[in-house]
């Protein structure tokens, strides 16, 4: 079975992906607020409590920038990582705390320190993300791009490819033999709908 794409703009920001649904590590108090990792590990997936929480309580002093889980999609990998990039990587005063959990596996916080200097940049990804949901298009289109060949190469059989180009619209092939290539897996085609029905 292979998995619909979802189109980047439907996607709603800073997504934590719980049972498919996103939950915000920001909160609306007449501005965007960064909540703490504490406030967030209370209740990750909306039926959760410190009563059922095994672990380290976290501190007060650490702000949730981004999150992510096993589940996450290619805009919410894509963002985790260029905001991992702009504030520097990991540090003293960057952190990636990870959690287990019974309905995802895992997730993943990243955070600031609060009053450090990296909490400038990480408000600077928060007012960007407020303002348009993709923090690099150059960066989301590669890894988008990736994935599309790897499901092509990993998950369709040449007999699957040929379905997908017939049905498809827009593709384009210079030659038979390149066309040939794509069937193979060599190199996954784009249509004029991108790779949609290929990658989530």
């Amino acid at each position: 079975m292979h998995k619909a794409r979802a189109k980047a703009r439907s996607i709603p920001r800073l997504p934590l992906f719980l049972f498919n649904a996103p939950l915000s590590p920001c909160e609306w108090r007449g501005f965007w607020v960064m909540k703490t990792l504490n406030e967030i590990t209370s209740n990750p997936s909306g039926f959760d409590s410190y009563s059922n929480y095994i672990g380290e309580i976290p501190s007060d002093s650490l702000l949730v920038v981004l999150t992510r889980s096993r589940d996450s999609d290619i805009l919410s990998e894509s963002n985790w990582e260029v905001a991992l990039e702009r504030l520097g990587g990991e540090s003293d005063s960057v952190e990636i705390h990870r959690f287990g959990h019974w309905a995802c596996g895992w997730w993943e916080a990243l955070c600031v320190q609060v009053g450090s200097q990296q909490q400038e940049e990480a408000d600077e990804i928060e007012s960007d993300l407020e303002a348009y949901p993709v923090l690099s298009d150059d960066h989301f289109s590669e890894a988008e791009s990736d994935e599309a060949q790897r499901v092509w190469a990993e998950c369709y059989s040449p007999k699957e490819r040929i379905e997908y180009i017939r049905e498809g619209s827009g593709f384009e092939f210079l030659s038979f033999g390149e066309l040939l290539q794509s069937v193979r897996g060599v190199y996954c085609p784009c249509g004029s709908d991108g790779y949609s029905g290929l990658i989530n």
